[in-house]
């Protein structure tokens, strides 16, 4: 009995394991296609923890030096708590997975010269030789064609306010309805409709969870307003989540939302105020489009003296750590 039941264990790992395998292994025109870092490879072959990280908070989050710091420091957290970091971007038509330092470095001083790729934009940047940071949707692809399950960003995006006018929904939202990785965020960003955002999400058949709390976050602080569809409380749980997500096929993805820490989160009426004044200032200037975010962002920073900015960093870093300890959690479910 010990024997047979050994042998049911030792072939429900093996089960697992082909399940996190990644497509790479199999498709040596992806591999042509693609540059891994050795550290990611190695950590993807041992079924070791992974943390995707998109780049455009990088290029287009905040200037340099300070973005350069900041990435470096989130790496940091990552290895700190166990897992391999893998911040993703596109140099010289060439997508990279796992960046080294100088890599790092020249994505940080060529700042907001490199195009914002969303995934629409993959193909084109990749034809052209161009240099690409990449948004959400597209880390979604690129962490998705090498088996990467967790993915650690600032905010996703959404709906957008005014939508019913615009029709400005994040490709963001359709990328996690059709790719089953766990996204672990502050929510989604403030400026965004998040009521809407919530409605789009459940559409999109996208598991969505708020880490130890009842309400969904709202970027630059803990509430707001909106009951979260779903409650997590430790990475073990989410974990949990994500293996069954995989085991079962689901092609959906999973967004785990985080709050600010308390200690950031003070601001928040302040940061709301100045982005209600953003947004107005972005319709009189007729900014829309992939620029809407950027230049928000910035404005919103601008008006509250750097507040928001602060604040955005804070939460990228406390995002890192959980989402570390959650693919740690997973690793040790293989």
């Amino acid at each position: 009995m010990a024997s047979s039941s050994s042998s049911s264990s030792a072939l429900y790992r093996i089960s697992t394991l082909q399940n996190h395998i990644s497509p790479l292994e199999s498709n040596n025109k992806l591999k042509s296609l693609v540059k891994v870092s050795p550290e990611v490879s190695e950590a993807i072959s041992n079924g070791r923890a992974v943390v995707a990280l998109e780049s455009t908070i990088i290029s287009h989050g905040m200037p340099y030096p300070q973005n350069l710091q900041t990435a470096k420091e989130v790496e940091s957290i990552v290895r700190e708590n166990g897992a391999v970091p893998a911040t993703i971007a596109i140099l010289n038509g060439v997508p990279c997975i796992g960046l080294n330092e100088e890599e790092l470095e020249r994505l940080a001083s060529l700042g907001k010269s490199v195009q914002k790729t969303a995934g629409r934009d993959i193909a084109y940047v990749v034809a052209t030789r161009g240099n690409g940071a990449t948004t959400v949707s597209a880390t979604l692809f690129f962490a998705s064609m090498v088996g990467i399950q967790v993915f650690v960003t600032g905010g996703i995006g959404g709906v957008h306010r005014h939508a019913n006018e615009t029709m400005d929904i994040s490709s963001d939202l359709t990328a996690l309805g059709r790719t089953p990785i766990a996204v672990i965020s502050a929510g989604v960003k403030s400026i965004l409709d998040i009521p809407k955002t919530l409605e789009y999400l459940e559409t999109q058949e996208v598991y969505v969870a708020a880490y130890k709390s009842n309400e969904f976050p709202a970027f630059f602080t803990e509430r707001s307003g909106c009951k979260a569809p779903s409650r997590v409380d430790s990475p073990e749980d989410c974990a949990r989540v994500i293996d069954a997500n995989m085991k079962l096929n689901r092609q959906a993805g999973i967004l785990f939302a985080v709050p600010i820490p308390k200690q950031h989160s003070a601001a928040g009426n302040l940061i709301e105020s100045a982005t209600q004044r953003a947004l107005a200032e972005a319709r009189e200037q007729n900014v829309t489009g992939n620029a809407e975010t950027p230049f928000l962002l910035a404005r919103v920073n601008e008006l509250t003296g750097g507040t928001s900015l602060a604040a955005n960093i804070a939460l990228v870093k406390n995002n890192a750590l959980i989402g570390s300890q959650i693919a740690v959690a997973l690793s040790q479910l293989m």
